[in-house]
C-alpha cells in the first residue's frame, strides 16, 4: 500500500532537508577594466566596492590573477592600484570584488626571512608557512588601551642612549641628508637587540636590491637575522608596492605585539611581544604615494603631494604604542627615517613627520665629514619621552652632558677669533673636546648601558681631560674591557642603582687604577689644556 502524500508530510520533509543544508552565498560584483596604465586600473560598474578593498583581476589571455587595491570611489568608476604582474592586465579583462580589506600573511615563520609587501618570500629559501593574516591598514589603539612609555630601547650608541633616549612604544624620527649615517644607526640598533626579547622589522622602501642584500648579510653576520623580518620594496618595484610596504611591516609587527609567544591573543596572563619597526625611508614612500595619487588624478597640493599625505603617515606611526596590562603590555617602537635635501628640515614631508613623532635624531653631514660618527647634532635632536626611558644611573651621569657640549661648541666658536684664553675657558674647551671625542663610535661596536654609565662617569670626573685627544677612544675601549672582565658585579649594580655612596667610590677607584696602568703603559705625562689640544 503506497504512502499517502499530504501537505504535512511535505512540510516535515522540507524542514528536515533545510536543517541539514549548509550553503553560503557569495556576493561578488563582476565588471570589466575600462582603462589600465602606470599600475593603475579604472573599473566601472563596481557599485558596492569599499575603500581599501582587495579587488581581483583576471587576464583573459593568460588566466593569471592579479590583485589590486580600491583607492578612488567615484560616481561612475573605481580607481585601483595593481600589485604583482601589472603588465598581464589589459582593457576588457574581468575584475571582481572580494568583500575583504587587503591583508597579508603574518607569523613567527617569517623571522629570518626577506619578504615583499604582499608577505611573499623573495629570498629563495622556500615557502613560508604562516598561521595568521592581518590587514595592512589597522586602527591604532585608543588612549585607554595604552600606557606611558617607560622601558628603554637600548641602541648601544652612547650619544643616543645618553642624550636622546628611546623607549618601547615610542616613535623617534631619524632625519638627515643622504649618506649621513641614518641606516647605520638603524641597523646598529637592530643588532643591539640580540638577547633582549625584541622582534625587529626592517622595511626597505625604494632601495637597491644590492643594498637590501648587504643589510641582510650584515644582520646575519652579527647573529641578528633570527629575530628580524626584512620587508623589501626595491626601487624596481611599482609605486603601489612601495606605498604599502610600511603598512605591511606594521602589520607583521602587530602580530607579535597583539599575540603572546603561543600565538594566542595577548592578555594580562599571556604577555604580548615587543617589536622594533624601522621604516627606511618614508621620504621614498611619500614620493611613491605622490606618483600614485597623481596617476589617480587626485588634486596635488604643496610640492605636488596630495593633501592626505599627512594622514597617511599619522595612521602608520600612531600604530606604534605601549599597550595596557589588560592587552598584554606589548609594545611596538617605530624608527622612521626621513631624507632631507641639503639639511632642509622645514620642507613639507620632514615637518609633517616631525610633528607626528615623539622626537627626532638629527644627523648633520658636516659633522659626518669631520669624522664625528654617529653625526648626531645634539643641539636640535630631542626625545620627548626623555628620562622616563632611562635607568637611574644613566639619567644621573648624562644629566649635564647636553649643556656641557652646547657650551663647548659656543666657546669653540669664540676661541677661533682669539688666542689668549683664561684658564677656566681653556679647561672647558679641553673637557668639551674630550667629551665630543668620547661620543665617537665605530659601526657594529655597541656599549651596554652599564658600560655607558661607567664611561660617562669617568668623563664627568675628568679622567679623559689630561689625555691627548688621539688616546681618548683607546682609553675608553680599554676601560670598558677592564671593567667588564674584572668588575662585572660592580657594572651590574649600575643597572639598578644610582652612582652614589659606596658604589661611586668603588667605581672611582676602579677607573683610577686603570688610568694609572694606561698612563704607565703609554708613558704619557699628564698634559695641560694647550698641549692636549695640539695632540
Amino acid at each position: 500500500m503506497s504512502e499517502t502524500i499530504d501537505a504535512a508530510s511535505i512540510t516535515r520533509l522540507l524542514a528536515e532537508r533545510l536543517s541539514t543544508l549548509d550553503a553560503t552565498v557569495d556576493t561578488q560584483e563582476v565588471s570589466t577594466v575600462d582603462e589600465v596604465g602606470d599600475g593603475i586600473a579604472r573599473v566601472s560598474g563596481l557599485m558596492s566596492a569599499m575603500a581599501g578593498e582587495l579587488l581581483e583581476f583576471k587576464s583573459e589571455e593568460t588566466g593569471e590573477r592579479v590583485y589590486g587595491l580600491a583607492q578612488n570611489l567615484e560616481r561612475d568608476e573605481v580607481g585601483a592600484v595593481l600589485f604583482g604582474n601589472v603588465a598581464a592586465i589589459k582593457e576588457g579583462d574581468e575584475c571582481r570584488t572580494t568583500g575583504r580589506i587587503m591583508d597579508i600573511p603574518v607569523g613567527r615563520a617569517m623571522l629570518g626571512r626577506v619578504v615583499n609587501p604582499l608577505g611573499q618570500p623573495i629570498d629563495g629559501l622556500g615557502e613560508i608557512r604562516t598561521t595568521h593574516r592581518r590587514p595592512i591598514e589597522f586602527k591604532a589603539p585608543g588612549v585607554i588601551d595604552r600606557t606611558p612609555v617607560c622601558e628603554p630601547v637600548q641602541t648601544g650608541i652612547l650619544a643616543i642612549d645618553s642624550m636622546i633616549p628611546i623607549g618601547r612604544g615610542q616613535r623617534e624620527l631619524i632625519i638627515g641628508d643622504r649618506k649621513a649615517g641614518k641606516t647605520a644607526i638603524a641597523i646598529d640598533t637592530i643588532i643591539n637587540q640580540r638577547g633582549k626579547g625584541m622582534v625587529c622589522i626592517y622595511v626597505a622602501i625604494g632601495q637597491k636590491a644590492s643594498t637590501v642584500a648587504g643589510i641582510r648579510a650584515a644582520l646575519e653576520a652579527h647573529h641578528a637575522l633570527d629575530y628580524t623580518v626584512i620587508v623589501s620594496a626595491t626601487a624596481a618595484e611599482s609605486a603601489p608596492m612601495q606605498y604599502i610596504a610600511p603598512m605591511a611591516g606594521a602589520a607583521i609587527g602587530e602580530f607579535f605585539m597583539y599575540n603572546g609567544a603561543d600565538g594566542k591573543p595577548a592578555s594580562a596572563e599571556n604577555p604580548g611581544g615587543h617589536v622594533l619597526v624601522i621604516y627606511d625611508d618614508l621620504s621614498k614612500q611619500a614620493v611613491a604615494y605622490r606618483q600614485m595619487s597623481l596617476t589617480l588624478r587626485r588634486p596635488p597640493g604643496r610640492e605636488a603631494y596630495p593633501g592626505d599625505i599627512f594622514y597617511l603617515h599619522s595612521r602608520l606611526l600612531e600604530r606604534a604604542c605601549k599597550l595596557s596590562q589588560e592587552l598584554g603590555s606589548g609594545s611596538m617602537t617605530a624608527l622612521p627615517l626621513i631624507e632631507t635635501q641639503d639639511g632642509d628640515v622645514s620642507a613639507y614631508i620632514p615637518t609633517n613627520v616631525i610633528s607626528i613623532t615623539d622626537g627626532q635624531i638629527y644627523l648633520q653631514s658636516d659633522l659626518f665629514l669631520q669624522g664625528q660618527r654617529p653625526a648626531v647634532d645634539v643641539g636640535i635632536s630631542v626625545s620627548r619621552v626623555g628620562g622616563a626611558a632611562q635607568v637611574k644611573s644613566m639619567k644621573q651621569v648624562a644629566g649635564n652632558l647636553r649643556l656641557d657640549l652646547a657650551s663647548y661648541q659656543e666657546l669653540a666658536g669664540f676661541a677661533q677669533f682669539g688666542s689668549d684664553l683664561d684658564a677656566t675657558t681653556q679647561k672647558q674647551l679641553t673637557h668639551g673636546s674630550r667629551m665630543m671625542e668620547l661620543l665617537k663610535q665605530a659601526r657594529y661596536y655597541h656599549l651596554d648601558v652599564t658600560e655607558q654609565v661607567a664611561v660617562l662617569f669617568a668623563g664627568n670626573q675628568g679622567y679623559f681631560d689630561d689625555l691627548p685627544l688621539s688616546q681618548v677612544i683607546e682609553f675608553r675601549d680599554g676601560l670598558v674591557t677592564y671593567l667588564a672582565s674584572s668588575f662585572g658585579k660592580l657594572l651590574e649594580r649600575l643597572r639598578v642603582e644610582k652612582v652614589a655612596g659606596e658604589l661611586e667610590r668603588e667605581l672611582d677607584h676602579a677607573i683610577a687604577d686603570y688610568k694609572r696602568e694606561f698612563v704607565a703603559r703609554h708613558a704619557v705625562a699628564p698634559v695641560d689644556g694647550a698641549a692636549g689640544e695640539e695632540a
